[in-house]
């Protein structure tokens, strides 16, 4: 099953062979090997990430954007990151080494702005410990009544969808979310998203330095990354529940981008600005 021909392929992916070809030229996917005699040759991956398409195609997304999300699809690690997610977006973040200090005060700034201007906001936190969580929970039960959706992830014992609150999905330990933190707010009118992964051997949690733990920081105001970000995260809740999982990834499906261009000279600014306090 790793040498099939065009037309085998059109069969059990459903897709005719002139639209392959098309799609080919056009979008550069599907790529198949060539036989020595210059005949297409694909594998039973390229079947299945064309079948991805097909189901992507009839939940109302376009060609070029059903490929990109059937083969983000196929690339996944077993233990996905959201930091990872963005940072391999291509779009133009700058990584900070920041410490936990700082990160609260972004944490809350992009939470307040949710607040204050947020309509229908899909909202997602990674706390790594319960704790964390516990210690803002009173905000984002806040947030989730007047989010669409709402989920956090932490080392929580298990799934919990609390009345009011954010939806509670659990990360094992070996998780790479587990190392994360992560703010991200997807919503029609505005959007933001903060990520960042704890460098290790710093220091601990819970210790009396605790707020110069450090970490490497991703933060923007792109939509497009922060909707990366946001798919990320569905793909991690449908590994704990996947009806959410499906509910999560269908309404972003359904919404448009928070604006159609980004505000990077905005970004960059704030973004110096942080460094400035980083050093100060």
């Amino acid at each position: 099953m790793t040498d099939l021909p065009i037309k085998e392929v059109a069969e059990q992916s459903g897709i005719a062979s002139g639209t392959l070809r098309m799609w080919e030229q056009r979008y550069g996917f599907p790529k198949p090997q060539r036989t020595s005699n210059g005949y297409r040759s694909y594998s039973a991956e390229d079947v299945e990430t064309l079948r991805r398409v097909q189901a992507y195609r009839h939940r109302g997304l376009s060609i070029a954007s059903a490929i990109e999300r059937a083969i983000e699809d196929g690339s996944h690690s077993d233990r996905p990151s959201l930091y990872a997610a963005v940072a391999a977006s291509g779009r133009d973040i700058r990584p900070q080494i920041l410490r936990k200090s700082t990160l609260i005060a972004l944490s809350r700034a992009i939470e307040h702005e949710t607040l204050a201007s947020a309509a229908a906001p899909v909202l997602i936190g990674a706390f790594q410990h319960e704790s964390f969580y516990r210690a803002v929970e009173p905000r984002y039960r806040r947030m989730a009544k007047q989010a669409d959706i709402a989920v956090v992830f932490a080392d929580f014992e298990a799934e919990r969808s609390p009345s009011g609150g954010p939806v509670e999905i659990p990360i094992a330990p070996e998780d790479a979310l587990g190392n994360e933190w992560a703010v991200v707010v997807d919503a029609p009118g505005y959007s933001a998203c903060l990520l960042a992964w704890e460098q290790p051997g710093v220091t601990e949690p819970g210790e009396d330095d605790d707020g110069d733990r450090r970490f490497e920081a991703i933060w923007t105001l792109d939509p497009v990354a922060t909707r990366r970000a946001a798919q990320a995260a569905a793909r991690l809740v449908a590994r704990a529940d996947p009806s959410l999982g499906a509910e999560l990834d269908q309404i972003l499906l359904e919404r448009p981008l928070a604006i159609a261009d980004s505000a990077p000279a905005l970004t960059a600014l704030t973004n110096r600005i942080v460094a400035y306090l980083e050093t100060a």
